[in-house]
């Protein structure tokens, strides 16, 4: 359904999964606010999932930038007991659909580092596009200054990253389904490039870690290692 000012009792829990969720994925999200989770609520400007018994379930926000001229679903998150059983497809599909009905005339995009993620998009006619398509408000990208993964956007000098960037632009759009067929037929090269494309964003900051192991070792030190080498770790061993 959509949020509304009777919602708000449920803000500070939102906000507590969106940030446990992160850290458990290893990756990072525009932290927000408690008070600006409920803004959007009152506003009528996000989607709120209970279950039967009133149990809360999942949410999103509909965020614009420059100027109306672009509009972003963030903040989609799924109480842990219900991931998995296709309520972030729900939410994803009805904040879409509010999204078009306030701004009509909006570009619609997101930033997503997940094929699942990528595949809902794909059924809602999104497109992959490059991330110079996408919103050059200065405001949005400051706020991936909370992402683990910032020093790679800006060594890219905001050209790139670990996300893939995806667009539904309404003067310009392929049908849902020609988008769906499109992903359904290339999941598998997708999921390759999107490896291919993190061991290559990675490793700069790979051989960074070596050389300063190097110097700790040659001076005595011993500092610990960066966050990009536990990320390698884990995208490559596991």
């Amino acid at each position: 359904m959509i949020a509304d000012a009777t919602h708000q009792d449920f803000a500070q829990i939102i906000c507590d999964e969106m940030e446990s969720s992160a850290k458990a994925r290893g990756t990072g999200i525009a932290k927000r606010s408690p008070d600006y989770v409920k803004e959007k609520m009152r506003e009528g400007k996000a989607v709120i999932a209970f279950t039967e018994d009133g149990i809360w379930a999942g949410f999103c926000y509909i965020e614009t930038w420059s100027h109306g001229e672009y509009v972003a679903n963030s903040g989609l998150i799924v109480s842990p007991v219900f991931r998995k059983s296709g309520l972030a497809k729900q939410i994803k599909k009805k904040i879409f659909e509010l999204s078009r009905k306030t701004y009509p005339e909006s570009k619609i995009f997101g930033l997503t580092t997940g094929l699942a993620v990528m595949k809902i998009n794909s059924e809602l006619g999104y497109e992959p596009v490059t991330y110079s398509e996408l919103t050059q408000d200065e405001n949005f990208w400051a706020g991936c200054k909370s992402c683990v993964n910032y020093e790679i956007l800006m060594s890219k000098e905001r050209k790139n990253c670990m996300c893939t960037a995806m667009l539904y632009d309404p003067k310009d759009h392929y049908e849902p389904e020609e988008t769906k067929d499109y992903f359904i037929k290339n999941a598998k090269g997708l999921e390759r490039l999107q490896r291919f494309k993190q061991w290559k964003l990675l490793r700069p900051f790979i051989k960074k870690d070596k050389n300063d192991d190097k110097d700790n070792k040659g001076s005595g030190g011993a500092k610990p290692k960066s966050f990009f080498h536990h990320l390698f770790q884990f995208l490559f061993h596991f």
